[in-house]
């Protein structure tokens, strides 16, 4: 099999003056509470100017791109970072303020990280008040096999900010040992969403959306191999390393109104 990396030209920010592909037939809004029903994990990381997607892998734990909480981490300050679980059009299952965050250590902040920094582009986020399992159920996380030729995204986006759309379909271009390349509808916001694998009897997280390429003439998503990066991001928020945060993150219900539609930022090669 090729391997990705050779291919990746190029891994660019979404230009701002583009528009998401609202009306991809692939793709489905999530309106009604029955639409979400199983998917009530996926949820919108609120953050000052911006949003992206993620995924509950535990009842206080979100996985999302590192990219996504970068900026928080550069600050040392959680204010204003909040997960809303299964938000649609105002309403959401349940959410909470972020207490702590990480990023993978070996992710690379600079101004140039290269394509390589996509296996590592992979944060956590700690709740202050852990989402009720009954309620929204947090997923597995596993690797995505050789076998396995299609998958599913969940996420919000530049476009369709206000409620979670699903491709309940779309298919693996490439992989190598670290990445995988998909035809998925990614676009701002779209950053952190998981990428499941739906065979089974209920998805499993196999990686997490970070940047969007030109690959052979095509648009293409681009997320890392999972579960090791994953597991060397839980080893680093146990011991410690490079983590924000802290008791003076209050927990309190969250209301949801006028935000803006613009989504984080890509990673840049």
């Amino acid at each position: 099999m090729k391997l990705i990396l050779p291919f990746l030209l190029s891994v660019w920010l979404v230009p701002h003056i583009a528009h998401a592909q609202d009306s991809a037939a692939g793709l489905k809004r999530l309106t009604l509470r029955s639409d979400l029903l199983g998917f009530e994990a996926v949820g919108r990381l609120d953050m000052p100017g911006g949003f992206c997607s993620g995924a509950l892998i535990a009842s206080d734990l979100v996985l999302t791109a590192a990219h996504c909480i970068e900026d928080a981490v550069a600050k040392g300050s959680l204010e204003g970072l909040k997960f809303f679980a299964g938000l649609r059009d105002g309403e959401f299952v349940e959410a909470s303020a972020a207490k702590l965050a990480v990023m993978h250590p070996s992710y690379d902040t600079g101004p140039n990280p290269g394509v390589r920094n996509i296996r590592y582009d992979i944060g956590l986020v700690v709740l202050e008040a852990p989402i009720s399992t009954g309620t929204a159920a947090p997923f597995a996380v596993e690797a995505l096999s050789q076998s396995e030729h299609e998958i599913s995204v969940v996420s919000y986006a530049r476009g369709r900010a206000d409620a979670l759309s699903r491709e309940a379909r779309c298919s693996v271009m490439d992989r190598d040992r670290d990445l995988i390349a998909f035809d998925c509808d990614i676009w701002f916001g779209s950053s952190g969403a998981p990428v499941f694998n739906t065979s089974g009897r209920r998805p499993r997280i196999v990686s997490v959306v970070s940047a969007v390429t030109n690959y052979q003439g095509q648009k293409a998503g681009l997320g890392m191999m999972l579960p090791t990066r994953l597991a060397e991001v839980k080893q680093a928020l146990r011991a410690g390393r490079g983590v924000v945060g802290g008791a003076e993150v209050k927990s309190r219900r969250i209301g949801v109104g006028g935000r803006s539609d613009a989504g984080a930022r890509f990673v840049k090669p």
